[in-house]
């Protein structure tokens, strides 16, 4: 069951999702209680839908200079630098497995990660309709010789849940807060079915190192309040994507150093 605050903060999604998800597309809009389909994207400002034709990955906004067709209103840089990001991202992704099952399974762990990534920094919540699939089809692609054996990847989606479970309970009683949302443990157990338990500690250390890399930028930048309030899922999900381009060799590199 949800708390009040996962309930504000889907509350708060909902309404930016309005404006954000020509950005990211179908898996940004699946709300467990929103119709895939419905309301259909739109401009923030006048309420224009958006069409087909003008929701072409980066080259509606170019052949639309960047304006709202209807009312002429500047459209957030944000959503073709996204666009782009998923694009070389897809790319990567085809070049390193090449045409393949594996491949088409990890454009879908791509994309998923990366709509978390930016909900996750807009509402602080990693929705269900996203990390719960994540979950099933790593398993599903597990129990088919994917990434790793089925056995590894179910006591990974297991380890993954239940570690981050742990340290939420403990910081909690210990202090009377929170210290992780409820889908950072669905994140880190998808994550974990997709990878395998072995998996389930680099990851979060890849996931600190880019919370050091992306604070330390912000900081620099001038936005060290920003810095201060981005949640973990803004740098587990990222993790995840290094996982997959580099897993094996990550695991080799800290698993034999921890046991030294």
């Amino acid at each position: 069951m949800a708390s009040h605050e996962d309930v504000e903060r889907r509350a708060a999604l909902k309404k930016r999702l309005l404006e954000a998800r020509p950005a990211f597309g179908a898996l940004v809009a699946a709300m467990p209680d929103e119709d895939l389909g419905r309301p259909r994207s739109r401009c923030g400002s006048c309420g224009h839908p958006i069409g087909a034709l003008e929701n072409v990955p980066l080259v509606s906004y170019a052949v639309l200079r960047g304006r709202c067709s209807a009312c002429g209103t500047p459209i957030s840089p944000r959503y073709p630098a996204i666009e782009l990001l998923t694009g070389l991202l897809f790319a990567a992704v085809a070049w390193r497995y090449g045409l393949g099952v594996p491949m088409f399974a990890s454009l879908a762990l791509v994309a998923g990660l990366v709509a978390l990534t930016f909900i996750d920094a807009d509402a602080m919540l990693l929705p269900d309709a996203i990390t719960l699939p994540l979950l099933w089809v790593g398993l599903l692609v597990a129990a088919f010789g994917g990434f790793v054996s089925l056995h590894d990847a179910v006591w990974g989606a297991v380890a993954g849940y239940l570690s981050l479970w742990s340290v939420f309970w403990l910081y909690k009683l210990a202090t009377g807060k929170e210290g992780f949302g409820y889908g950072d443990f669905k994140l880190l157990a998808a994550l974990g079915a997709w990878f395998g338990w072995q998996a389930i500690l680099p990851i979060v250390l890849l996931s600190a190192g880019v919370g050091a890399v992306v604070g330390v930028t912000l900081i620099v930048a001038g936005r060290k309040t920003m810095a201060s309030r981005l949640p973990f899922g803004v740098y587990l999900a990222p993790a995840g994507v290094l996982m997959l381009f580099a897993g094996p060799r990550v695991i080799d590199l800290i698993l034999p150093t921890i046991g030294q």
